[in-house]
Parts: structure tokens; sequence; C-alpha cells
């Protein structure tokens, strides 16, 4: 019984830290939501030990923590992709149209199309909006910055998470 155990824990692991790196490498899509996915797998790890009896109160701490850096990130990722448009006054709707653009593409096409036309919804939007290419352009170029910004927050803390789920699972 104990090597079926053993090579239990060996699938669940490697489950796990697949769902952690894809969850990591869906943070280049600016729509999915890769943070979410990551804690999934967390959340589908501590299920597994907590059925199995193998959380301690430390466990349970890094999960905690571990969501704590989810739900921040998520929050981040917002805000300073929100914060670098707003500052080029771009309107809430130009925002909306840039992101279900990405959605949208991502849904029908595939993610890596997603991400080039979220920004391209967002200099057809500001285009219509202020009839100037220029205007368009620069605050599609503020965008980028606010992805590129959003990116490397989003992906420091998807690291961050997978050094805290290997700290648990392994140590």
């Amino acid at each position: 019984m104990a090597e079926f155990e053993f090579w239990l824990q060996v699938v669940v692991e490697t489950f796990t830290l697949f769902i952690l790196l894809t969850g990591l490498a869906g943070l280049l899509i600016p729509v999915f939501p890769g943070l979410t996915v990551m804690w999934l797998g967390t959340l589908f790890y501590a299920i597994v030990q907590a059925v199995n009896r193998n959380m301690t109160w430390v466990d349970w701490v890094l999960f905690a923590l571990i969501t704590l850096l989810m739900i921040g990130g998520n929050t981040s990722d917002n805000i300073i992709i929100a914060k670098h448009v707003r500052e080029k006054n771009v309107p809430w709707s130009s925002i909306i149209w840039a992101f279900a653009a990405g959605i949208i593409v991502s849904v029908i096409f595939t993610p890596l199309v997603g991400i080039v036309a979220a920004p391209a919804g967002l200099f057809l939007a500001e285009w219509q909006r202020i009839k100037d290419k220029k205007v368009a352009f620069n605050n599609t170029k503020a965008w980028l910055t606010g992805w590129g910004w959003s990116f490397a927050a989003r992906f420091g803390i998807g690291v961050l998470i997978v050094i805290l789920w290997a700290l648990w699972a392994w140590l």
C-alpha cells in the first residue's frame, strides 16, 4: 500500500506542477487568468493533502500566502494597466474594447492572437473616438507599457507562488 501512496503522491505533485507552469506561461496572455489557474492547482493539491491528512499548520499558512498573492496579483494587474492608460485620459469604454477584443479573439482563434487583438482593439477604439492616428498610437503604447509592467509584476508573483508550493510540497 505504501508504494501505491508514493506513486499517487508523485502523480498529484506532477499534475500540480504542470498546472502551476501552465498558469505561469499563461501570464504572457493579457486576458488569461494565470494566477487564478495557479491558485486552483494549489487548491487541488491542498484538498488532496487534507483528504489524506497530510496538511500541517505550516502548509495551511503557505496556502494562505499563495491565496493572498493570487488576489493581490490579479488586483494589481488591472490597476497597473488601467493606470498607464488613464494617464493618457483614455476613457474606460476604450479600455473595455481592448479587453473585450483580447478575450473574444483568444476564444475564437488562439490566445496568442488575442495578445495582438487587445492593443489593436484599443487603437481602433481610440482612433474612432479622437480621429487622430498618432494620439491613438500613443495611447496604445501606454497600454502596452502598462501590460509590460503588469506582466513583470504578475510573473514575479507567479514565480513566488511556484517557490512557496515547492517549499510546501518538497520540504
